[in-house]
């Protein structure tokens, strides 16, 4: 039997075509989204219906039992009557509902909110770009008629019934308005975006693990679709993450999340407390600057990725007392979009090669923060680290974890689409009835092992690096 996964990134529509027994990748499809810029990053959502028709045609249009849709949590396509959206798709990384979320946050107070929801509304959930739509295009808000995500949104054209468009818990938990703890709608949440207009009926149903969102119509007629989810639930069933598992995950943004049994509210507001695909937990902490800083840096010294590397690596620990503090363009504050980084402990003696070195260790600190973020809402994250996104494919990052935690770190296979994958180890448990943990499990099993890494400083060292990056964010609050 063979099924198939769809990852509908911020970026582009990535397909894969896998063996429903172990999870061997059989074929693999891509196709390019339109480039956005945030703080305003918007989409047409019929851009992804084409990438997808177009992915699907670069895999080889394989005849499948079933597949699924894993996509970009949070984005919000807002639609009329007859199904035409009535403004173009707002992406998670869109931070233009800043004030709205302010304003949403004030009105219950952020202990509330974690305890309602799960997690503290920032800009990219998708209440606030709900709420922004009612402010800012009153137009579009008289004509709104159903709310969908943007996995759900593919799901509904992929089954051709749009009388009964669905979603799945893992992606609802990221919306501000579906609670993780309780598994339900939260009306009074919707109420907060609009008192006078009753919402909930402009939303779709949320589906469990396994139940099947129906047949598809179009790209591969007959077929089962699943329920979808989001991505990083997705990722997590490819990964094949248990109960206390973390992954790291090193893109242009970075995210730090483990599996967990018992939900999380964290009125801090670092740890989103979202669902996973399995009918757990998937508490999270996002930080929208990762990779993109040690591009910033790779450009600062006009070299190319690839060198600034290896002077990083040619740098002890430390980097000569140079530390990054890596809150470009709003992180940590996604309500303030202004916020900003800063480069501390220069000298007249700093090396090209010691800012190369702190832009690597400013990342991974910035990610273990997000570690210790879960660490410090309970969530039980002592099981394996798995390291992926484009940040492993270099030998620095996943190293630097290794050492700052002083634990062995996994890296799985950096060619493998993850999101994809999960995507497609929900289908197979559509197509076959097994649970969905099951089937990740399985397919987890019959993968190459993955590369293992020990740390290589002591650690005093690795103590002094984080203390040291722990100072400068303090000094730059």
């Amino acid at each position: 039997m063979i099924v198939a996964g769809v990852d509908s990134s911020t970026q582009s529509c990535k397909v894969v075509v896998c063996d429903a027994d172990d999870g061997t990748v059989l074929a693999t499809g891509t196709a390019p989204h339109p480039a956005v810029a945030p703080p305003r990053s918007e989409q047409d959502p019929q851009a992804w219906w084409d990438a997808l028709w177009q992915a699907w045609e670069a895999a080889g249009s394989h005849r499948v039992a079933a597949l699924s849709v894993a996509g970009q949590q949070h984005g919000l396509v807002a639609l009329d009557a007859a199904g035409h959206p009535v403004h173009p798709a707002k992406l998670w990384n869109d931070v233009e509902s800043a004030p709205q979320a302010a304003e949403l946050v004030a009105a219950l107070g952020p202990e509330a909110w974690a305890a309602a929801c799960g997690s503290v509304p920032t800009a990219s959930f998708t209440i606030t770009k709900l709420a922004w739509l009612r402010a800012s295009r009153p137009g579009a808000w008289s004509r709104l008629a159903r709310v969908l995500l943007p996995h759900d949104w593919l799901t509904w054209w992929l089954t051709g019934r749009p009388d009964q468009a669905v979603t799945d818990r893992g992606d609802a938990s990221g919306t501000g308005w579906w609670s993780p703890a309780e598994g339900r709608l939260r009306p009074d949440l919707l109420a907060l975006v609009d008192p006078g207009r009753e919402l909930a009926g402009a939303l779709p149903r949320v589906l469990g693990p396994v139940e099947p969102a129906g047949q598809a119509r179009e790209v591969a007629p007959g077929a089962v679709v699943a329920c979808g989810t989001g991505d990083n639930m997705a990722a997590a069933l490819a990964l094949g993450l248990g109960p206390g598992d973390v992954a790291v995950s090193l893109g242009t943004s970075g995210t730090v999340f483990a599996v967990a049994e018992a939900p999380t509210a964290d009125g801090t507001g670092l740890v989103a407390g979202f669902a996973d695909a399995t009918g757990r937990f998937l508490p999270l902490v996002c930080t929208l600057n990762c990779t993109r800083v040690t591009d910033w840096a790779a450009a600062l010294l006009r070299v190319d990725r690839h060198i600034l590397e290896t002077m990083a690596g040619g740098v002890p620990a430390g980097a000569g007392g140079v530390v990054v503090v890596p809150h470009f363009d709003g992180e940590r504050t996604p309500n303030r979009p202004d916020a900003t980084g800063v480069v501390s402990g220069l000298r007249t003696s700093t090396t090209r090669a010691q800012i190369a070195r702190a832009a690597f260790e400013g990342v991974v600190c910035s990610q273990l923060a997000g570690l210790d973020a879960l660490a410090a809402a309970g969530v039980p994250a002592g099981g394996r680290i798995a390291v992926v996104g484009g940040g492993a494919r270099t030998g620095l990052f996943p190293q630097l974890i290794a050492d700052l935690t002083g634990r062995q770190v996994e890296v799985p296979d950096p060619a493998t689409e993850w999101v994809a994958v999960g995507a497609a180890v929900q289908a197979a448990a559509a197509a076959t009835g097994r649970p969905v943990d099951t089937v990740a499990r399985r397919w987890a099993g019959a993968r190459t092992e993955p590369r293992r890494v020990d740390p290589s400083i002591d650690r005093d060292a690795a103590a002094g690096v984080r203390a040291a990056y722990t100072a400068a964010v303090d000094r730059h609050r």
